[in-house]
């Protein structure tokens, strides 16, 4: 059961990393973030439990990293008219 978590965990940040080289997602993109974030969340408990250390650095930081992108988007300002979070270049 592990190692099937372990693959689900890591296709979803490999398929957000994958995605946004392609140009189908932009890597600041909420479905990107999120990918990213529960992908390296697994990651990082499975590590934890496994006492990987170096592997929980890793995907503790990647999940942060992305956690702390997916805050920022959320308090973005919206625009009046569309309701639609500003993107900063």
């Amino acid at each position: 059961m592990s190692t099937i978590v372990q693959l689900v965990g890591a296709s979803l940040v490999l398929l957000a990393f994958g995605l946004g080289q392609v140009g189908v997602l932009q890597p600041r993109s909420l479905p990107s973030l999120w990918l990213n974030t529960v992908g390296a969340d697994i990651l990082a408990v499975l590590a934890y439990e496994e006492s990987q250390w170096g592997f929980l650095v890793l995907e503790a930081t990647w999940a942060l990293v992305a956690a702390a992108g997916l805050l920022a988007r959320y308090r973005a300002p919206t625009t009046p008219t569309s309701g639609v979070h500003a993107q900063k270049g």
